[in-house]
């Protein structure tokens, strides 16, 4: 009978697995910290920091790595990202959010951005929250040029607070 090959020792394969699986575990674990890492270089205010003083409402936001405020909040109670924009009139949603948001389009209406003219649509936003701040009843648009996921927090929103920027901290100030 001719020799079978050689075979591998149990124990040695065995070794070769694990460290195979370690090393997908480690690669899965470096993946996962380094795209927290990246969403925090993009939004450094995940959760902004709030406080309470006796008539008002103050919210510190610190500036991205490209100097924008970029924030989370919401809108009707939906989960949001924002990017404050004081060259926005208002509150500038892509068409893609609005169904989720709970926003009807309104009249339609040509708008001015950095890109030209657009078509959007007017809309009422119940509420926006942004940290311990609480906004009602806002003027707003339904941007269907608009790509991804992000909000333009325009002056419809802004002008209801004051605004006081320092370095690359932003303070954001609701007088009761």
């Amino acid at each position: 009978m001719p020799d079978s090959p050689p075979q591998a020792a149990p124990g040695k394969s065995m070794g070769k697995a694990m460290l195979m699986i370690t090393w997908l575990v480690v690669l899965g674990l470096l993946t996962l910290w380094f795209g927290r890492w990246e969403e925090r270089q993009y939004n450094p205010n995940a959760a902004p920091e709030s406080r309470l003083a006796s008539d008002q409402v103050i919210v510190t936001l610190n500036a991205n790595r490209w100097h924008h405020y970029v924030s989370n909040g919401t809108i009707n109670g939906e989960p949001v990202t924002f990017l404050l924009d004081t060259g926005a009139t208002a509150v500038s949603v892509p068409a893609n959010l609005a169904d989720k948001l709970g926003l009807d389009k309104g009249v339609p209406m040509q708008s001015q951005t950095a890109n030209g003219t657009v078509r959007v649509w007017s809309t009422r936003i119940d509420q926006l929250t942004l940290g311990a701040i609480t906004l009602t009843n806002l003027r707003g648009s339904i941007n269907p040029g608009m790509q991804g996921d992000e909000i333009l927090l325009g002056m419809s929103a802004l002008k209801q607070l004051e605004i006081r920027q320092q370095g690359d901290t932003l303070t954001l100030i609701q007088r009761h």
